[in-house]
């Protein structure tokens, strides 16, 4: 595969796009376990959640 005087910046853009979709990956799955145990803190305290239960349609 030819890719010209540029395939350094082309080879380089390609693994910066890599790392900084894995890294975001890897935050979001750290900051959805990060709340999960959260909610399950507060839930174990008695702080209820207004998604769950309680009255409709408000």
């Amino acid at each position: 595969m030819d890719l010209g005087p540029h395939a350094a910046f082309i080879w380089a853009s390609y693994a910066i796009y890599a790392v900084v979709l894995a890294v975001l990956i890897g935050w979001l799955v750290w900051e959805g376990r990060r709340i999960n145990s959260r909610l399950v803190e507060l839930e174990s305290r008695g702080v209820a959640r207004r998604s769950r239960g309680g009255r409709e349609g408000i």
